[in-house]
């Protein structure tokens, strides 16, 4: 498979679970990753919980839809957080326009 192809099937995730808001333990269970990874996360603001204290974070619906993304871009290109926020902000942006164009 060449990389422009590969790129395109690791960014072109649907949306997971829109409706249902989640814990910091189901993610973790769901995704099978540390605690720590997803606090890391949120300090890079591809993820937004709310709730004050870190028991009480409830990550809306689109959170597992940036999980995905952010686990394949990992673990496929080796993209670090910083790069996979940029993507995901640059993702949705294309979305957008997609539904603009399309008005």
């Amino acid at each position: 498979m060449n990389e422009s192809r590969k790129s395109i099937s690791i960014l072109s995730c649907e949306p997971i679970d829109l409706e249902q808001p989640k814990t910091l333990v189901q993610l973790c269970r769901e995704y099978t990753v540390h605690a720590e990874w997803i606090v890391s996360l949120v300090d890079e603001g591809i993820l937004s919980p709310q709730g004050e204290k870190q028991e009480q974070w409830l990550f809306p619906g689109n959170s597992c839809y940036r999980i995905s993304v952010v686990v394949r871009l990992q673990r496929d290109l080796g993209v670090n957080l910083a790069g996979a926020a940029l993507a995901l902000d640059l993702l949705e942006e294309l979305q957008i326009l997609r539904q603009r164009l399309h008005k």
